[in-house]
């Protein structure tokens, strides 16, 4: 009983993870259009962009939106999309976490 009042008002560790997941997400696809615009030359160019970041002190977390992003653009370019859900797994087991469901 307290455990369900609590969990009302706090919400699952599920849904406390997914509220600092979903800006992420929401980030990437606010990058998507960005993106879309990119030349093939431009998307080759991003990978070692990526790696100076990395070198001059950003961190992973800083670049990954973008980094999905680009990511969701070759996908594009194969006529698929990511699902946010995809997005989501990619940023768990980026956290080093596994992803499962709420079952187990």
């Amino acid at each position: 009983m307290v455990n369900e009042v609590l969990r009302k008002i706090f919400g699952t560790k599920h849904d406390r993870e997914m509220k600092r997941i979903r800006p992420v997400v929401d980030k990437i696809n606010s990058l998507e259009p960005q993106m879309q615009g990119l030349s093939d030359e431009q998307l080759k160019a991003k990978t070692p962009e990526f790696q100076n970041r990395l070198k001059n002190g950003e961190t992973v977390a800083d670049i990954l939106p973008e980094a999905f992003a680009v990511c969701v653009k070759l996908r594009a370019c194969l006529g698929m999309r990511h699902y946010d859900v995809q997005l989501i797994g990619g940023i768990v087991l980026n956290r080093g976490a596994i992803s499962r469901d709420e079952n187990g």
